[in-house]
């Protein structure tokens, strides 16, 4: 874990450089004009950054199967941070992707004492019925427990081999008194996201995780070990095209024609190389130049955007001739939902935030309570205007009560100005924060008893 940055799954709290961030673990900015029907997040800048994005817009705009994974973490209770997740998730689905979510009831013994029954409870009355309520449709969205789907641990910890103490010790900062358990829940967390591959939860396709900048750990080393298990590697040439390589590895080298005596048999070599050819050639590429001693192939006609057609093929073929087959998640990072009293959110600490389950009355208090942007006197803010950078309720309105984007830009506007008080904002964010609070209280009871319409049938 990088301390100054404060990227960590478990404890991640107070300020965050965004930017820094973005520089520093190689993400990409997410630009909301190249996304189809940009969703309100998007377009506020709130989901600001993500790796292979383009990857997944690219499988919205052909219509070819798309995954999105979530997870719940069954200790505590949902609050709005939460709900800005799903809320990801949800747009994906609108356009076509199918939901797994991963109840990290392992990840919750490990990391917090949590037992599995509690766990349980825990996950479908506070977690899936909201779920349910905030929009997620049960035809295209799976449920499951770690505990009861096996596949994932041994995913997981078929793909441990690919890591170390060391890669541990730098991504999460575990040190020697780490619980061996806390240890092995990143394994978990890494079969969760690259187990719905698997031909039995929906096949080869493009798996994109929305999540917290905090999560990134678990992506990094996701992306990390699955490219280590790939049997082909596709790179951009400085003269134009692409050229794919192999990767000779324990499992593979024979089919590559490796022998006993670590010579290059070249009929087994070439043959690999046809078949390579054959697989890619339906993309309508004909131009190929292989060179099968050095155990590479160029391909002058292709170009950047053809590489994750080119490389689904090679996915294909790999999975066809014995390997794992596995594409690196894709994934988008939104930024942190402020407090009510400053730093992060948290269950732990019920001032910091709105629990979907409060009152209408315990919401008031905590908006009213709320650290405000406004002048000290009416005098000066009519004067000098408020801060919307430094004000909960605005923020509010912005990150989850008020979906219409004028009237955003009006309310900013007013209360920069000063026109709009501290206190007026405060009333607009309790009016439509009742609105929001009121819609959940009854989507949750028409779901109260059917939740188990989301559930795999695995984990029923």
């Amino acid at each position: 874990m990088n301390e100054d940055l404060g990227i960590d799954p478990w404890s991640t709290d107070g300020e965050t450089d965004y930017s820094r961030i973005v520089n520093q673990f190689g993400l990409e900015k997410v630009d909301h004009t190249t996304i189809p029907e940009p969703g309100m997040l998007h377009r506020r800048g709130i989901v600001f950054a993500h790796r292979d994005l383009d990857v997944a817009v690219r499988s919205i705009r052909d219509k070819s199967p798309l995954g999105v994974l979530t997870g719940l973490m069954p200790s505590g209770k949902m609050h709005l941070g939460h709900s800005m997740v799903i809320e990801q998730v949800k747009w994906f689905q609108d356009h076509g992707a199918d939901v797994t979510v991963a109840v990290a009831d392992l990840e919750a013994l490990a990391t917090r004492g949590t037992s599995i029954s509690q766990g349980r409870k825990t996950a479908l009355e506070e977690y899936v019925l909201n779920y349910a309520a905030l929009g997620l449709d049960p035809s295209e969205t799976k449920v499951y427990f770690q505990s009861s789907r096996p596949e994932v641990q041994r995913l997981g910890f078929t793909l441990g081999r690919r890591t170390n103490l060391s890669e541990f010790e730098s991504i999460y900062g575990f040190s020697g008194d780490t619980n061996l358990a806390h240890v092995q829940a990143p394994l978990v967390q890494v079969g969760d996201i690259v187990h719905p591959q698997l031909d039995d939860f929906g096949g080869l396709r493009p798996i994109v995780v929305p999540v917290g900048i905090d999560q990134d750990p678990h992506l990094r080393l996701t992306r990390d070990i699955v490219g280590k298990t790939n049997w082909f590697n596709i790179k951009e040439r400085k003269s134009g095209g692409l050229t794919v390589s192999l990767s000779i590895q324990p499992d593979n080298s024979s089919i590559f024609g490796i022998g006993s005596n670590g010579r290059i048999d070249r009929d087994s070599r070439e043959a690999l190389f046809s078949k390579i050819i054959d697989s890619i050639t339906p993309l309508g590429f004909a131009d190929f130049t292989v060179n099968p001693k050095h155990g590479t192939m160029d391909i002058p006609g292709a170009t950047k955007s053809d590489k994750h057609l080119i490389r689904m093929k090679l996915l294909q073929l790999e999975r066809h001739l014995g390997g794992l087959g596995l594409m690196p998640p894709c994934s988008t990072y939104h930024r942190f939902a402020p407090g009510m009293t400053g730093g992060k959110m948290s269950s732990s600490r019920p001032e910091t935030t709105i629990f979907m389950t409060d009152t209408i009355e315990s919401m008031s208090k905590k908006v009213n309570r709320a650290i405000s942007g406004g002048k000290t006197t009416v005098e000066e803010h009519r004067r000098l205007g408020g801060d919307c950078s430094k004000d909960i309720s605005f923020q509010y309105l912005q990150y989850f009560f008020e979906p219409d984007d004028s009237a955003i830009s009006e309310i900013r506007r007013d209360y920069e100005s000063g026109r709009m008080l501290a206190g007026d904002i405060k009333k607009l964010c309790v009016d439509k924060a009742t609105i929001w609070l009121n819609e959940i209280v009854e989507k949750r009871e028409y779901w109260r008893d059917r939740t188990d319409e989301f559930i795999a049938s695995d984990s029923t």
